[in-house]
């Protein structure tokens, strides 16, 4: 198992944090999620042979969230009003 952490930006509520984290448990490999809404640091632990760091930035971007300077290119707003 690897634990990987990274910084996610655009989470403005416990909306945000579920939305985070019902994304990366959907994926394959993916055996805990800790998300931490005050610090913006979300901590994966994963099977590494079944999922790479690439593809949960690729999964936390896609549900409309920054990750470590990254941008969502999917279109969504992760404003307040977009929350939940």
């Amino acid at each position: 198992m690897q634990t990987d952490s990274m910084n996610v930006t655009g989470m403005q509520c416990g909306g945000c944090s579920t939305k985070i984290s019902l994304a990366l448990n959907a994926l394959t490999g993916v055996e805990d999620v800790q998300v931490s809404l005050a610090s913006g640091q979300v901590s994966v632990q994963y099977n590494e042979q079944r999922m790479s760091p690439q593809q949960l930035e690729a999964a936390v971007i896609n549900s409309g969230f920054g990750v470590n300077g990254l941008n969502a290119t999917n279109g969504l707003d992760p404003r307040p009003d977009a929350c939940g």
